[in-house]
């Protein structure tokens, strides 16, 4: 039985982010979702909040300098599974920053629950669940563990002070990098510049 219960995400280069955004919105009628404007990027809702979603990409500014990357609808509890069961098909998983870090992730500003892989042409493939929690971007991108702490209260995750800045009561200072930011940063390592062949 297959954990894909369907098409998440997909995402497209374009020329000029704003127009194509534009477009997007108002020809399509998608809703934004989420922009990272220091990436060039956008990324729009597809359908209702949190049933699928584009990602757009500035001229050169992210992942589709890249392999192509696909994410597949999948249940919490499949993606939980799938680390073990990727392994036992010589698959090994992936994090959203590149090595596996022993569990599946989250991507706070959603939320959803990720966990990664290469197919054999090196193509990033997702499985995602969107989870029903608030979504919380201070988290950045998380380990399940730790937002299993956060949804009980717990400390937000702790971020490399010295690569995205100092949180300050949940708030990111002006013109430091923000957690959310490091999205950018790993699509490039996962699918493009940065990423050792």
């Amino acid at each position: 039985m297959s954990i894909v219960h369907g098409l998440f995400e997909t995402h497209l280069p374009v020329s000029n982010l704003a127009r194509s955004v534009a477009f997007y919105r108002e020809v399509l009628g998608l809703t934004l979702a989420h922009d990272v404007p220091e990436r060039q990027a956008a990324f729009l809702w597809v359908g209702e909040p949190g049933q699928a979603m584009l990602g757009l990409w500035g001229n050169g500014s992210g992942p589709l300098s890249m392999r192509l990357h696909l994410a597949f609808r999948a249940s919490v509890a499949d993606i939980l599974a799938a680390p073990a069961a990727l392994r036992l098909q010589g698959v090994e998983p992936r994090g959203f920053s590149g090595p596996y870090r022993g569990e599946p992730e989250v991507i706070g500003w959603m939320p959803a629950l990720v966990v990664y892989l290469r197919d054999p042409d090196e193509h990033s493939i997702e499985f995602l669940a969107m989870l029903p929690d608030a979504p919380r971007p201070e988290a950045g991108v998380c380990l399940w563990s730790e937002w299993q702490a956060l949804r009980e209260g717990g400390p937000l995750p702790e971020i490399d002070q010295t690569e995205y800045g100092a949180l300050k009561d949940g708030k990111v200072p002006l013109g430091a990098k923000n957690p959310v930011a490091r999205i950018g940063k790993t699509y490039d390592l996962l699918f493009g510049r940065g990423r050792k062949h």
